[in-house]
């Protein structure tokens, strides 16, 4: 059987580890050769690379392992990256954040302005990856998870339309998972559903057991009528659970769908902006929370020397990733959401659009399935939305300021286009060293 050899871009991701485990326990259906971390960010990759050294060293000798910013060391003779990269990390998240909420607006990382600054951030960097990719290992797919992943996704499109670049989210991922425990399934890959929409912008229409073809939604929408996505069993901060409860209400306004957890910035901006604090952004808790965990515990194997009885463990994150992987390599025709083209899958949308839907997943990529046409309501508000996705790339490739002003006017979390160019000119001041200048 075939070995395959990966490259995780962003190696000094608090996510890494996790990634890690994941592979080296899925090696019955994706054997591993190699196994190499790239990031640009010397010192944090390597807390994080010498923790996993240590990981690899005892759960899996015969993978090779290495970590390195020398992009030819990285991208030769690799099979997949998978890529979850932030430019910028985690101080200019924060100001993605704060930013907008000086001027009472919405600011979350990859919804209205602040996903906006982020994307303009991110677009250079996704394509230095697949550019190193092409260069060191032509025939390696890149599996693309780094957020504002819509604006990343039309850029692919925009600018390397012939790549072997999948664009993926594990948002709907961790939704499914609370929808199979509300159903009394054990995992979300006995349900077979059918989505559409733009990233953290779409709507459930039919959940069904896989096996039986059981129709589920009437209980899933019970509970989201009454809880939103929360359930009383979950361990999320104050945050997240706000998120998944305020998806009842949400819901209200189509219930004859199951929203995506993220319509509640969309919907309910002025809720969003009551409910935060400028001072204590969701970057200053994962600084706190997340980050401060995966480093102090990276250290703390680094400093005993032996992985044993460390608190790592695979998470949701981590498994979606591994599924396509192996769908690919194996040619498993496994269904799953991605952000691919329209290409008249969604028959009433723009063609050139990049949906999120269900596809048929083999060796030679995606197959995108028929969703047909789109109510009105969802249609209205989706084109809207991706008008704000194409105006973003077109602004960071024409290096324009009136299309970069166009498309935070025309966010739905935006309430005047004055108020647009206040956000605007503050978040040039702000990314003068990572966007491209704007005329």
């Amino acid at each position: 059987m075939s070995k395959y050899s990966i490259v995780i871009a962003g190696g000094g991701s608090t996510f890494t580890p996790e990634i890690v485990l994941l592979l080296l326990e899925s090696q019955d259906r994706l054997p591993l050769r190699s196994i190499k971390f790239y990031d640009n960010d010397e010192k944090r990759q390597e807390l994080v690379g010498k923790a996993c050294e240590i990981m690899m060293r005892e759960k899996a000798p015969d993978v090779k392992f290495l970590y390195t910013t020398d992009p030819k060391e990285a991208f030769t003779d690799v099979d997949f990256v998978m890529a979850h990269i932030r430019v910028g990390k985690y101080e200019m998240r924060s100001l993605d954040e704060k930013i907008p909420l000086k001027h009472g607006v919405v600011g979350q990382e990859t919804c209205g302005p602040g996903g906006i600054s982020y994307g303009m951030r991110s677009i250079g960097g996704v394509i230095e990856l697949i550019d190193y990719m092409e260069k060191y290992s032509p025939n390696a797919w890149m599996l693309n998870y780094s957020n504002p992943a819509a604006i990343v996704a039309e850029a692919t499109r925009r600018l390397k339309p012939n790549s072997k670049v999948l664009n993926i989210c594990d948002m709907p991922i961790g939704l499914e998972a609370t929808m199979a425990k509300v159903c009394g399934l054990k995992s979300r890959k006995e349900m077979q559903v059918r989505y559409f929409g733009l990233n953290h912008f779409g709507w459930w229409t039919d959940i069904r057991e896989k096996a039986t073809g059981r129709d589920l939604m009437p209980t899933i929408k019970k509970h989201i009528a009454e809880h939103g996505f929360h359930t009383v069993d979950s361990n999320r901060d104050a945050d997240w659970t706000d998120t998944y409860k305020k998806a009842k209400d949400t819901y209200a306004l189509s219930p004859d769908m199951i929203p995506n957890s993220y319509l509640k910035y969309y919907f309910f901006p002025d809720y969003v902006v009551s409910h935060s604090d400028i001072n204590y952004t969701r970057t200053d808790m994962v600084k706190e929370g997340r980050e401060k965990t995966v480093f102090v515990e990276c250290q703390k194997i680094i400093d005993k020397g032996t992985f044993k009885d460390s608190s790592f463990h695979v998470g949701g994150h981590a498994s979606y990733i591994v599924d396509l992987a192996t769908a690919i390599a194996f040619n498993t025709g496994e269904r799953m959401l991605l952000i691919v083209p329209n290409n008249g899958s969604i028959s009433n949308f723009d063609p050139t659009a990049m949906v999120e839907i269900p596809c048929i997943v083999g060796v030679t990529g995606p197959e995108s399935m028929n969703m047909g046409e789109i109510p009105r309501f969802q249609k209205g508000l989706m084109e809207q939305q991706v008008a704000v996705e194409k105006l973003t790339v077109e602004a960071w490739i024409e290096g324009s300021y009136l299309k970069l002003w166009q498309a935070i006017s025309l966010s739905r979390t935006v309430p005047s286009m004055e108020v647009a160019k206040k956000i605007l000119d503050d978040l040039i001041e702000a990314n003068k060293d990572f966007w491209p200048k704007l005329k």
